[in-house]
């Protein structure tokens, strides 16, 4: 893999430190951040390729410091929190990051998460702008601009590459081991019930007033499969 930007964000100077020696014995360029200011400068400067954004910091919290780089750009976003619970879990995957990593956190593990948001971002960046139509929705990759019918959906990076994955394998049962590798970009340390879960919010966001009516099917015990209304 090709030398990428990380940036870490962490008032903690000593899970900085930590951090650099990790990722930059991984083969990375690392640049840090003390709070969420200079972190959207950073973001804004450097265009990094990944962000480690923690939740806890004065001024500018993670959450907050999430939503204005979500506004700006889709980069891989990993956050780092203390709270262990699902409630935070699940509200930090609804707001747009794309993974969740619990401190204290194994070294390993935590290099092999933001291994698997490279390759997944850099895969991306391979797939030639294209779009996509049919008698429900319509997209355009290139933009990462969807819509239904006449309504724009605004949906967040990995509902959009979950989205992606259903359209370009029409009518075909995507397991969930298949939907991790596809969306996440690799299944290690990430938990199978984040596929139910997105897949509720992709329905709720296609078709807030009947999300049962959006072309996604549960296929028991197998999986989920997108199935054009043109069938």
């Amino acid at each position: 893999m090709k030398e990428t930007r990380v940036l870490v964000v962490d008032d903690d100077p000593d899970i900085r430190s930590l951090l650099r020696v990790l990722l930059e014995r991984a083969g990375h360029q690392v640049v840090d951040a003390a709070d969420g200011k200079a972190a959207l400068r950073e973001v804004f400067e450097l265009r990094p390729d990944l962000v480690v954004l923690d939740v806890t910091m004065p001024e500018l919290d993670g959450w907050r410091t999430l939503e204005r780089i979500r506004d700006v750009s889709d980069v891989p976003v990993m956050m780092l929190t203390a709270a262990a619970s699902e409630v935070e879990k699940v509200r930090a995957l609804g707001a747009g990051a794309d993974d969740y990593v619990v401190k204290p956190f194994g070294r390993q593990e935590l290099v092999a998460r933001v291994q698997a948001l490279l390759r997944r971002a850099q895969a991306g960046t391979r797939e030639a702008p294209s779009t996509y139509a049919d008698g429900f929705l319509s997209i355009d990759f290139g933009q990462h601009a969807v819509a239904v019918g006449d309504r724009e959906v605004s949906l967040t990076p990995l509902e959009f590459r979950l989205l992606a994955a259903f359209v370009r394998h029409p009518r075909q049962v995507l397991s969930r081991e298949q939907l991790l590798e596809l969306v996440w970009g690799d299944a290690y340390g990430v938990a199978g019930d984040q596929v139910k879960l997105y897949v509720g919010y992709l329905r709720r966001k296609l078709d807030p007033e009947e999300p049962e009516r959006v072309p996604i099917e549960t296929v028991r015990g197998f999986g989920y499969r997108y199935r054009p209304p043109t069938d």
